[in-house]
């Protein structure tokens, strides 16, 4: 279990929000729209290195097709796969992943088939009605593995924001489920959402009864025999506070799961740049690499 840093890990280190919460400034409406931005000079980045199998089935709901991409490498595929959640927010949809491409592109380049999964999206689905898509969509990938040259005991989950809640949900669930992650990643995510339920005209999927809250907390599931965890998160993050992971990771820690956290210095919420962008890839597809 390793807690690093690009520079230093504080232990000591105080958020800016001493209750953790997920801040609603209006930021977060900006921040989807610059992702989107980002989506539409991404989109074309993977689709040159892999065959990309569009919006697969994996479930139905209120008449509705629930679907999924697969991007599968055009040569050298490993065996090995990464389920993708395509979340922030709890919205998700097809420019949200155009969004997400650029940080396939270290996967698919080292021979990962990819399964970018999206969910019933807020606001009409709720944080509860998301987690039970996602789940849906990873036992169905663990069951067809084998039509995409996938070992079903080498898949990993990964996710940013809202993204990286749901990968935990599937990592750390006690759910009886027949398929679990071999390993998960997760960027800057909501590990404990009591006290954050309700009407919320920034973010409609938390309106649902805070007494269900703790089904969809992380931060209470960790236990042994849990896959390896990776957290990822920035230390100005005022959308989602680094408290979370911090509990997470200490959480993770007291269970004796197999963990690191990277804390990457100044950087807010959303896609990571820079010097921190490379530090998250390079740790994304290294923990994949010694975990799958």
């Amino acid at each position: 279990m390793v807690c690093r840093q690009i520079c230093r890990y504080d232990a000591n280190h105080k958020a800016a929000d001493p209750d953790g919460a997920v801040t609603t400034k209006g930021k977060n409406m900006r921040l989807l729209t610059s992702l989107l931005v980002v989506g539409v000079m991404s989109l074309s980045a993977v689709a040159a290195q892999a065959e990309v199998i569009r919006n697969v089935v994996y479930g139905e709901k209120d008449g509705l097709a629930m679907v999924m991409d697969v991007y599968k490498p055009d040569s050298g595929a490993n065996g090995a796969a990464v389920a993708y959640m395509i979340s922030g927010g709890w919205m998700s949809s097809l420019p949200m992943q155009g969004a997400y491409e650029s940080m396939f592109v270290p996967l698919v380049d080292a021979g990962y088939t990819v399964f970018a999964v999206r969910h019933g999206s807020s606001p009409r689905y709720n944080v509860l009605e998301a987690w039970g898509d996602v789940s849906q969509a990873f036992q169905y990938i663990g069951d067809n593995a084998a039509s995409y040259g996938v070992d079903p005991e080498r898949i990993g989950v990964s996710g940013i924001s809202a993204g990286g809640h749901l990968s935990l949900m599937l990592g750390l669930s006690t759910d009886a489920q027949t398929h679990r992650p071999a390993a998960v990643v997760a960027y800057m995510p909501p590990t404990d959402l009591r006290g954050m339920t309700g009407p919320n005209d920034n973010f409609p999927a938390l309106n649902f009864a805070d007494d269900q809250a703790p089904n969809v907390s992380p931060v209470d599931f960790a236990s042994a025999g849990d896959p390896p965890v990776l957290l990822v998160h920035g230390d100005a993050d005022e959308l989602v506070n680094i408290n979370h992971s911090e509990r997470m990771f200490a959480a993770l820690k007291a269970a004796g799961i197999t963990s690191e956290f990277v804390v990457i210095p100044g950087a807010p919420h959303g896609l990571f740049t820079g010097e921190g962008g490379v530090t998250a890839a390079n740790a994304l597809r290294g923990w994949f690499d010694q975990h799958l």
